[in-house]
């Protein structure tokens, strides 16, 4: 890889590669190396600009999750070395809540929940990332209610008008990174999938996913077959009727030893004004991001994962009604 350090073999290699380098193996330091120092990582939770804060928060991170591992389950990526490299790094994460944080009072139980990571790289540096962690799955093992750890989480960080801002139009920030991913088939059909299902054609879902389709939800839910799968989209579409959907970055990828895949990265922008996922409407106006990977087989999209982060939606919602 042009511009890349030859002890990687290959992009998914370095994305995987850097990632146990900087968590695992305690070599903080490197992100100097690794992240541009103008970086710019967004989170349902926030943005957060500059290396030096992203150094920050990997150590209170590690502080609070001191045993905290991220296997790397599948990186679906495009762009070149030349031009620069989008990966969609999907992680399954373990970690004992060994100390006190941002999760609040140290509770020694011990975690699993997964992540997905958008992130742009050229010349060995990511210099844009997009970062959804399951945070549902993270408070409801935690012994946390998703909308009261919200609620708490507000609290703690001074009330509503001193809080951190949840990620939005009106928050977000610019980086380097304009691509929009590829034109690979199986991207294509995955986002044509997900358009369908938006715009309320439930029906596409028993025609194009395997009826022994294995699904991994927010929340650190696991599913399977059709109706798991129209529970979990009907929800979340039937809380934001109104909101409008968009692809931001689509891949698709068929690669030796793996069977087709796709990630998209996407969001909804509009009010909570139906009942669904997030209980009664608040007329609240939310921001979703959501990325998620596709598998496909013979029988049609065999595995799906999504993650949104529900905390960030409950905040929304709580900043509007109070």
């Amino acid at each position: 890889m042009k511009g890349f350090d030859p002890k990687f073999k290959d992009f998914p290699d370095y994305i995987i590669g850097i990632t146990k380098e900087i968590w695992e193996d305690r070599g903080i330091a490197t992100l100097h190396r690794y992240y541009s120092d103008d970086i710019v990582v967004r989170s349902p939770a926030s943005v957060v600009i500059g290396n030096q804060n992203v150094i920050g928060a990997t150590m209170a991170t590690l502080a609070e999750f001191p045993d905290r591992t991220l296997l790397g389950e599948d990186v679906i990526w495009s762009g070149t070395p030349e031009e620069g490299m989008l990966s969609s790094h999907r992680l399954l994460s373990t970690a004992t809540h060994v100390h006190d944080g941002v999760y609040g009072k140290a509770t020694g139980k011990k975690l699993t929940y997964r992540i997905l990571a958008d992130c742009h790289a050229i010349n060995n540096q990511i210099n844009d990332e997009w970062l959804i962690r399951d945070q549902g799955a993270i408070v409801r093992q935690l012994g946390w209610d998703p909308k009261a750890y919200a609620a708490d989480l507000i609290e703690r960080e001074g009330g509503p008008q001193a809080c951190v801002q949840p990620l939005s139009p009106a928050t977000d920030q610019p980086g380097p990174y304009q691509g929009r991913g590829n034109d690979n088939a199986w991207g294509a059909k995955y986002g044509d999938i997900l358009t369908r299902i938006m715009g309320a054609d439930m029906a596409v879902i028993p025609q194009v996913y395997d009826r022994a389709v294995q699904v991994e939800y927010p929340g650190g839910y696991t599913g399977h077959s059709h109706g798991d799968v129209d529970q979990f989209w009907m929800g979340l579409r039937a809380s934001f009727p109104d909101a409008v959907f968009q692809i931001d970055h689509q891949i698709g990828r068929e690669d030796p030893q793996m069977p087709p895949r796709a990630a998209l990265r996407w969001s909804l922008t509009g009010k909570h004004s139906g009942w669904g996922a997030f209980g009664a409407p608040t007329g609240a106006d939310v921001y979703l991001l959501g990325i998620c990977h596709a598998e496909f087989g013979p029988w049609g999209l065999r595995r799906e994962y999504v993650i949104y982060d529900e905390t960030s939606i409950w905040k929304q919602i709580l900043l509007h009604t109070g």
